[in-house]
């Protein structure tokens, strides 16, 4: 057994090194299913492979939306039905993916996750590929799943509470829910006051903070003060206007 999943181990990183990250993907899905209790490599890697493989087709979709668009105005239907259906192709697939993860999450990882921490990182996964779905999909599916997306992040900043407020998963977290907030729910008060307390938690313990997780936790801090400047200021921008 442990052979077995030593091996799965060195050709999803085969894979990852050969960026085919559809196969690296089911390397670990095959790893989750020998045992749900990842070591820290097994679960980086998990969210790599899914990271890659279901953001390809959200810039895909993103871009064929664009041309949608712009299509529409050029009063050509049989482009704009084909754009159209070629869309519906990629945002079948991308679909597909995230609820896969999901499905992985409920069955195998969250009922087996081996501590807070990792509960967290689990519970913020699931809300990130929900998140992910609200954002590529039209009505009613995008109010669904963006009401999924914030329960699950709830869910986990809940469990957060329990770790250090400069501990990067939760770091991360709050991160991700503030996009959820500002962007698909368009609670813009709302995610401004989160990425602020998420901030200035950590700015007050900083100094605390271990070697291991100085940088990658900085830099979510980063990205945390960059989102709420720019964020106050478009806030401002709409209230002058």
């Amino acid at each position: 057994m442990a052979e077995d999943r030593q091996q799965l181990v060195f050709m999803a990183k085969l894979a990852e090194q050969s960026e085919r990250y559809d196969e690296m993907k089911e390397g670990m899905m095959q790893i989750v299913e020998l045992g749900p209790q990842l070591s820290l490599e097994e679960r980086e890697m998990l969210s790599i492979a899914y990271k890659h493989c279901v953001g390809n087709r959200r810039t895909s979709s993103r871009i064929i939306a664009a041309m949608e668009e712009k299509d529409a105005n050029k009063k050509d239907p049989d482009s704009l039905e084909k754009i159209r259906e070629y869309r519906v192709k990629v945002d079948e697939e991308l679909k597909f993916l995230c609820e896969e993860i999901i499905r992985l999450l409920d069955m195998k990882l969250i009922p087996n996750a081996a501590d807070d921490e990792n509960l967290v990182y689990y519970n913020k996964m699931k809300g990130d590929y929900f998140r992910y779905l609200a954002e590529c999909l039209a009505e009613p599916d995008r109010s669904k799943f963006a009401e999924s997306s914030r329960a699950s992040y709830q869910t986990a900043s809940d469990i957060a509470e329990k770790l250090s407020p400069t501990n990067p998963t939760r770091l991360g977290l709050a991160l991700n829910y503030t996009v959820l907030q500002f962007e698909v729910l368009k609670q813009t008060e709302e995610a401004c006051k989160l990425a602020k307390k998420a901030f200035d938690d950590a700015i007050e313990q900083v100094d605390s903070l271990d070697e291991a997780h100085y940088k990658e936790s900085s830099t979510i801090m980063q990205l945390l003060r960059d989102n709420l400047t720019t964020w106050t200021a478009d806030m401002h921008v709409s209230t002058a206007e």
